[in-house]
């Protein structure tokens, strides 16, 4: 088992192209579960999360993700799932407990053959008017700030060729 994790931790990539295919509801709730799980800071569970899966609002947010980085196109590459992990800056450790979970939700998604990738800019979307009324209309209340993105879909390759690793990374005392 051991050789199987560390060997997950070393193949997964960031998928750049999806299928629209569906994923199921239980595979879907595995990815979840995972980022609920991730360490957080004193044990806050601060990170929360907006699991969507409707096609009209995946594409608003697209489309205000594209318009923050200044693309006309879909910064999401077609996923058909996009979780939007949120912060409390009133926690000191938000933002490491909200980059934990999504570490968490791209390792899962990759454990159980779905595609993944983590998309910014989720700060900026809901810090805007327009991002705060979704939340809003979503029933998600709070003093929140967008941590990032878990896109997730099917893809026909899961583990492209990684690029080299940088040298001089690691120091040892």
């Amino acid at each position: 088992m051991k050789k199987e994790v560390l060997e997950a931790l070393t193949e997964r990539r960031s998928i750049r192209n999806y299928r629209p295919d569906p994923i199921g509801q239980e595979e879907l709730d595995e990815i979840v579960k995972a980022g609920l799980y991730a360490p957080s800071g004193m044990g806050k569970q601060s990170s929360k999360f907006v699991v969507i899966t409707d096609r009209e609002t995946r594409d608003l947010l697209s489309k205000m993700n594209g318009r923050i980085m200044g693309i006309d196109r879909d910064p999401f590459y077609g996923a058909p799932v996009v979780i939007v992990v949120l912060g409390d800056p009133a926690v000191g450790t938000y933002v490491y407990d909200g980059a934990l979970a999504i570490g968490n939700m791209l390792n899962a998604a990759y454990a159980l053959g779905i595609g993944s990738c983590w998309v910014h800019r989720a700060k900026e979307e809901f810090e805007s008017e327009e991002g705060r009324a979704l939340l809003e209309k979503w029933g998600v209340s709070g003093n929140l700030e967008g941590i990032g993105h878990v896109i997730l879909g099917r893809t026909e390759e899961l583990s492209p060729a990684a690029a080299p690793r940088k040298e001089g990374r690691v120091f040892k005392v």
